[in-house]
């Protein structure tokens, strides 16, 4: 099995040590690097290549969200996931504009980050749960409502009653945990539905399923 290659970024020792040990205890993933600030990171993407880089915000030298940035445009193979202690607005749009695929807190815990590292290198994005109804309220505020579209315009697959109750829960900011845990299915039943979804409604990832959906009247954000 070839592992997803990770490179840890955190102004913090005692940081990129513990994401080291949590990472290094999957069989599918290794830490090929750490840096301890935004220009170090830089430097090591660019002689890495890493799959997914796990990126701090507040760093010496150079912002997170800058090295972010840098990162993608260098590296477009590459997916950032910015995981802080902030979630304040401009933060959050600032990343995501970086370039950013995944933007979590740090007291998400292990498994939401491990997680995340599986998604974006599956080339999904990956909010923590604050974090996408920002990004959803945000949507709201600046798209207008959209009329639905009739049921028999032939744009999409239709999706099963339990399929729209998966989606009705992503525009609700629900990982695939939360829904498991709200619809009494397993973790890898959710995950099922929610590819069978994005097939359907051929989105890339959840964010813009939901968009899409929310864009036909299939959800209300």
């Amino acid at each position: 099995m070839e592992k997803i290659r990770v490179l840890v970024v955190d102004d913090q020792d005692i940081v990129r040590q513990g994401l080291k040990i949590i990472i290094e205890h999957q069989p599918d993933m290794s830490v090929i690097g750490q840096a301890a600030d935004g220009e170090e990171s830089v430097r090591m993407a660019a002689v890495l290549k890493p799959d997914v880089v796990l990126m701090d915000i507040k760093m010496p030298h150079m912002s997170g969200i800058e090295a972010t940035r840098k990162i993608t445009e260098g590296q477009p193979q590459t997916q950032v996931i910015i995981l802080t202690t902030y979630d304040a607005d401009d933060l959050v749009f600032e990343g995501i504009r970086a370039g950013a695929q995944g933007f979590l807190l740090k007291d998400a815990g292990s498994e939401a980050i491990l997680d995340a590292v599986r998604a974006v290198h599956r080339g999904e994005s990956q909010l923590d749960p604050q974090i996408a109804r920002k990004v959803m309220n945000e949507f709201r505020r600046v798209v207008p409502p959209a009329e639905p579209a009739p049921a028999d315009d032939g744009g999409y697959e239709a999706l099963s009653e339990r399929e729209m109750e998966v989606l009705g829960l992503l525009a609700k900011g629900m990982n695939s945990k939360e829904i498991a845990g709200a619809l009494f299915l397993s973790d890898g039943t959710v995950r099922n539905y929610v590819s069978s979804i994005l097939s359907k409604l051929h989105a890339n990832d959840r964010t813009q399923a939901v968009i899409k959906a929310a864009r036909r009247g299939m959800v209300r954000l």
